[in-house]
């Protein structure tokens, strides 16, 4: 089993998948922990992986778009409405409680394989019969037979959800990676091979089964872990307190996630709303991407390190200090640019959009930041302290965007940043004090990019204000200014943040 975080690419995916799991969870039940992997490693591969499949949906959007009616997205957005809520309860955090735990057992492994199983064909048949009574609330009859083909995905993919677990347990991210692409290509060139041949809507159906399919068949073929007809209900006790509150935590966090949606699709109409949710996406897509990426690297390195907090303190610090020398300029930009990067990319009937992003774009930062607060509480098993603070972040949000709501888009996106600003002290606190720091730790481990971004967002407005009263014209302008501002940005990060400068490169400069 190969112990050192790292993987030859070219060695076969039999190989790559490591000692059989069930071989790894009889050495680990004898006391033999696994090895801490390398989050460099790790963070490589789920880039390569997030990066494909941002790849793949651009292309999606690119070719299928020419290919299908906007009736056939407005259809298959309606059936994912119903798929992302089940898929909160795919596999309870039993995925999760696998990764985490110091010592895993055969026992509790088929336990959680069979748990998963069992999930997937109940979900499957909720799916299936709610199918006609979502289509009738959409008042949309197509609805229902596109919901009851996707019924099946779920009790397809329960199959490789507990090996999945195992190999980034064993941070096996290059096998992940390679499933995931590949089933991110596979799934686009189905769907492009039925649209061209006028299956309409269905290709996109098909899109989703196939990719599900793949991982499911990948995961399968290379791992060694073949379960026994075992489940044990003290095994899925054990499990409970940290799955439960890690599922009820998703839970929350979905609805505070989509609550500005509800609020200002209810109090405000339907044209506020489509100007705040695309200053939310471009806020959104970078810091989502970043954060994905680094805290599903870190949560098994972590989780192997969870009774040595000297280290994850090490790794965590590390780890926020890196994520916010990325997400600074990349915000500040954005923020500093907005309006003519608005214009250029949407056109002017879409200016309102500038506005938002001018709150929305700090919001995002902090975000970033507090994002790798969650791995600590799953790393140390405390998911009943993130459930809590989430309740308390679902409550603070709603209150915040109500409120706002009565100064429009705009006061709603102010007081989502108040918000954001005053719930990041509890959770970085709570968080921090797990591993025995504190606020401070976080705020020296992060001033230098937070320096850096504001001196940016400083030079990029008056650069941006005095090229505008010069005459410059808009698409210059801002090329120029982008181009500038990432020299500048790299220069100051060589100067004043080279720990971190250099992590970035040397990130770039190692192939997976």
């Amino acid at each position: 089993m190969n112990t050192s975080g790292t993987t030859n690419v070219e060695m076969p995916i039999a190989v790559l998948a490591g000692a059989p799991a069930r071989m790894q969870a009889d050495n680990e039940q004898r006391g033999a922990v696994v090895p801490p992997p390398s989050s460099k490693a790790n963070a490589r591969w789920v880039a390569l992986s997030q990066a494909a499949r941002i790849l793949s949906q651009l292309a999606s959007v690119a070719l299928l778009s020419r290919l299908l009616q906007p009736e056939d997205y407005g259809l298959m957005a309606m059936a994912m409405v119903v798929s992302n809520c089940a898929y909160l309860f795919r596999d309870m955090g039993t995925a999760a409680a696998i990764i985490q735990k110091d010592r895993l057992s055969p026992a509790m492994v088929d336990t959680v394989h069979w748990t998963n199983v069992a999930l997937g064909l109940l979900i499957g048949a909720i799916v299936l019969l709610a199918a006609p009574v979502v289509a009738a609330a959409f008042h949309a009859p197509d609805l229902e037979p596109l919901l009851r083909v996707l019924a099946l995905v779920f009790p397809l993919s329960s199959f490789g959800v507990s090996r999945q677990a195992l190999f980034e347990r064993e941070s096996k991210f290059s096998l992940v990676a390679f499933a995931e692409v590949l089933a991110s290509f596979l799934g686009l060139a189905v769907a492009l091979v039925l649209a061209w041949g006028g299956a309409g809507v269905w290709s996109l159906v098909a899109q989703v089964f196939v990719a599900s399919a793949v991982l499911t068949a990948v995961f399968a073929a290379a791992s060694g872990y073949r379960p026994a007809l075992s489940w044990q209900r003290a095994q899925f006790k054990a499990l409970l307190g940290f799955s439960g509150h890690l599922t009820l935590f998703n839970c929350v966090n979905y609805l505070s996630r989509n609550a500005d949606s509800m609020v200002i699709g209810r109090l405000l109409g339907t044209a506020p709303l489509g100007i705040y949710s695309m200053a939310y996406r471009l806020m959104l897509f970078p810091v989502q991407n970043m954060t994905w990426v680094a805290t599903r690297a870190l949560f098994p390195v972590m989780s192997r390190h969870q009774n040595a907090n000297a280290e994850i303190a090490r790794l965590y610090l590390k780890s926020i200090a890196f994520i916010a020398f990325l997400t600074a300029p990349m915000m500040a930009g954005l923020a500093a640019l907005r309006e003519p990067f608005v214009t250029l990319v949407f056109g002017e009937r879409w200016n309102a959009v500038a506005q938002v992003i001018a709150w929305l774009a700090p919001a995002g930062f902090i975000q970033s930041v507090v994002s790798a607060s969650g791995t600590l509480f799953m790393a140390k098993g405390k998911t009943d302290g993130l459930f809590r603070l989430g309740v308390a972040g679902a409550v603070v949000q709603i209150a915040a965007f109500t409120a706002g709501s009565h100064w429009g888009i705009n006061g709603v996106a102010g007081w989502y940043l108040t918000a954001n600003v005053i719930l990041a002290i509890p959770v970085l606190h709570f968080s921090t004090r797990l591993i025995g720091l504190g606020m401070g730790d976080v705020l020296r481990a992060i001033w230098r990019p937070v320096a850096l971004g504001l001196a940016l967002f400083i030079l990029l407005s008056v650069a941006d204000k005095a090229m505008a009263n010069a005459g410059i014209s808009l698409m210059p302008r801002f090329c120029s200014l982008v181009l500038a501002g990432a020299l500048a940005y790299a220069l100051g990060g060589y100067a004043f943040a080279r720990e971190q400068f250099r992590d970035l490169f040397r990130f770039l400069r190692v192939a997976p």
